[in-house]
Order: C-alpha cells, then structure tokens, then sequence
C-alpha cells in the first residue's frame, strides 16, 4: 500500500516454515529499550538456506523493481528501508518506524520461505500487488536510522515466522484473522482482539485531516454495483428500496463477518474487496441502510482490523512505548528476535 491508501492487501503474506538460523554468537547490540539482544537468543526458523548473505551477516536479496522493470541486488536492510518508507510516512515517531520496521522484516522472510515472485530470478518485487509498498524515493534519515537500530530484528511465535499483519486505523479494537480477513486456515496462535491505542487528535492539522479520514467514513454504491458485488458471491439479488440488509454475524470486535441481502449470505471481507477497499474502509460498520437508488453504509477504521494498526502504533509512541512493546501489544504470544 502506498502512504496514505493504507490497504491492507498485505494479508496476502505467505507462508510455512523454513531452515534454521544458526546459534553463532555476535555482539549484543542495544534494542530500544535499552536491553541487549544478541543474534539467535532463540532459534527462528527463517528462509538462511535460499538467500546469500554479506561478509557482515545482512542477507542478499533479488529485487525486482516495478518502476524500472529491472532485477536488482541489495542487502535486506536497504530492501527494507524502502519498504518502510512506502508504508509509513518517514516524519512519524521513531518507534512507530521501527515497529513497522520489524514487520517489514518479517513479511519479506516470510514471503521468501514459501512464495516464489512472480518475477523470474527475483526473491521478491516492489509490485504492491505481490508484496509490500516500496519507495525509495522516500527514504530520509530517519527512516534509516529506525532501520539500523532494529537491524536483524523479527517477530517470532514459538520460533515460526509469523504473518506480519497491519492495516492502518483498528476503529477502536483490532480482530483476528478468521473475522477481519476471511482467513480459511486455522486461526493463528498469535492474532487477537485488543484494545487499539490511535490518538483521538493530533495537533499537526494535515496530519488531523488524515487521522479523520481513517477513524469513521461513509460510503454509498449504487444498486447495480452493489449487486455485481454480491454476485462475485454467488448472490443474485436485485435491490429495491424495500430489500432488507443487515449484519447476520459480528466478530468479537463488532466487525460484520456476514451480510444478509435480501434472504442472501453475503461474506463481509469477500464484499468490501469487490466494493473497492478505499472505498469501504473497514468491515466495523456502524450504519447500513437502503434507498436512494443506493446502499449506504458507514464505519471506523481503515483497513482489516489484523495484527498492528499504524495509528495505534503512533499513538503508543507518543505515550512512550517502544517499538518492541508495540509490537507486542497487538501480537499475542510473540517475542522479538535477532537474526543478524
């Protein structure tokens, strides 16, 4: 997602396990809490085996960059700082950047450990519709510096790579995977439902407008898109202003997980991406009616509601909390780890 669209197409990362990391010693290095962390303080189960690594221990990467259709070589911590960049806008609290940046890190060893780019010879790309926003164009100091001082450093849930999920305002409470993303699989050990920390205002004012615009919007889409969209479904339905909607099935964050449209299941996550994700912002809905030659509906948040929200993340730093701590707050059963 590029800065500002916030989408979370992010849950698309993949997958399994993969080879071990090795349990040699290097310096400790200062975290930023102040504590020690040394490389391998518990055994990750990362992608080591598939990348070459530098004299310096950073893995090398194969990226292929979308805007200059070309492959190109650089260590991880340079992939990454572009990640960060596209992510997160590069003047936000440092220990917002580096908690993004640990999952930045995560996503991309995950990926490598059990996808393969659609790009031949590329370990992965900067094609959004693959992976994660890139923009190198946006790398400032800090940016760097939120980088270097979390060199190394993964999530890990029980020694596994897990999903690094994020999306951009939580609404208030954050969801699990099987609810926020229509995730089939068995609900991971390490999702849950908390309480999120975004800040009710900030004081810069082009900051407050997009901090608005991810707490509530609203949204209308007339009858003949919003029955193409359940069609996708396999609900044929033709609106009136007399057709019944409602919610049938809430998560425990409050989240429509399925839709009733005239008499019809519809999944909620299925809809908002056939809807238009930036268009229906969230699946934490808060109005949903019919008439007008349209449905309307209204909600909070921005995005899936899965793993951190970015504007918790900022508001967090601003009361003083590390990126580890972050982190940790919206992962359940995790810890934070040095692989390098």
């Amino acid at each position: 997602m590029k800065k500002g669209s916030w989408i979370a197409l992010m849950c698309l990362c993949a997958l399994l396990l993969g080879g071990c990391a090795s349990n040699a010693e290097v310096a400790p290095v200062p975290t930023s809490d102040g504590a020690d962390k040394k490389a391998n303080v518990e055994q990750v189960n990362w992608p080591k085996e598939k990348l070459s690594t530098a004299d310096n221990g950073v893995p090398t990467l194969n990226v292929y960059v979308a805007d200059k259709e070309q492959i190109e070589s650089m260590d991880l911590e340079t992939y990454v700082q572009g990640v960060l960049a596209g992510e997160m806008k590069n003047d936000w609290p440092m220990e917002a950047l580096k908690a993004q940046a640990i999952l930045a890190r995560t996503f991309v060893l995950k990926f490598i450990q059990e996808k393969k780019s659609r790009y031949e010879g590329a370990d992965i790309s900067t094609d959004i519709e693959e992976a994660q926003a890139y923009d190198a164009s946006a790398v400032n100091d800090r940016i760097r510096q939120a980088v270097a001082e979390t060199e190394g450093l993964v999530l890990s849930a029980g020694g596994e790579l897990p999903y690094a999920w994020f999306h951009a305002h939580s609404g208030g409470v954050t969801e699990r995977a099987k609810e926020g993303l229509g995730w089939e699989k068995e609900e991971p050990s390490y999702t849950q439902t908390v309480k999120s920390n975004e800040p009710e205002t900030v004081a810069d004012a082009k900051e407050q407008q997009s901090l608005s615009d991810a707490q509530s919007w609203e949204a209308s889409f007339p009858f003949p898109e919003f029955e193409a969209a359940c069609a996708k479904q396999g609900a044929n339905v033709t609106l009136n202003a007399d057709t019944a909607l409602t919610i049938s099935q809430r998560g425990d964050s409050g989240r429509a997980v399925k839709l009733n449209v005239d008499g019809q299941e519809v999944n909620a996550t299925d809809l908002r991406i056939a809807l238009g994700s930036t268009k229906m912002r969230s699946t934490l809905l808060t109005s949903l009616k019919v008439g007008d030659g349209a449905v309307t509906m209204a909600g909070k948040g921005y995005g899936h509601g899965v793993g951190m929200s970015q504007w918790g993340a900022y508001g967090m730093a601003g009361e003083g909390k590390t990126a580890e701590e972050i982190v940790m707050h919206y992962f359940r059963e995790v810890s934070v780890q040095k692989l390098w």
